[in-house]
């Protein structure tokens, strides 16, 4: 039985997905400031590898690209342990 066989009875189960694209640090007022509609300059760009988490737990790494109007994440390759 491959490990899929062996847990496939939980294959429906949603489970959060977790991209971190950038962290911005601001200070109370900056973020006192914000409305809706503000935007907050990231220093990464399309084509840099960032980690993927499931639940908390690194289980790959991926690279931001750009789809039309929208960001997205390509999974690039799987942590040795999932």
């Amino acid at each position: 039985m491959t490990p899929f066989e062996q847990i496939a009875h939980l294959a429906e189960i949603p489970l959060p997905i977790e991209v971190e694209l950038d962290r911005v640090i601001l200070t109370v007022r900056q973020i006192l400031d914000l409305d809706a509609g503000s935007v907050l300059k990231m220093t990464r760009s399309a084509g840099e590898n960032i980690d993927i988490r499931v639940g908390g737990t690194l289980i790959g790494f991926g690279e931001i690209v750009i789809l039309e109007e929208n960001m997205g994440v390509r999974f690039t390759d799987f942590h040795g342990q999932f």
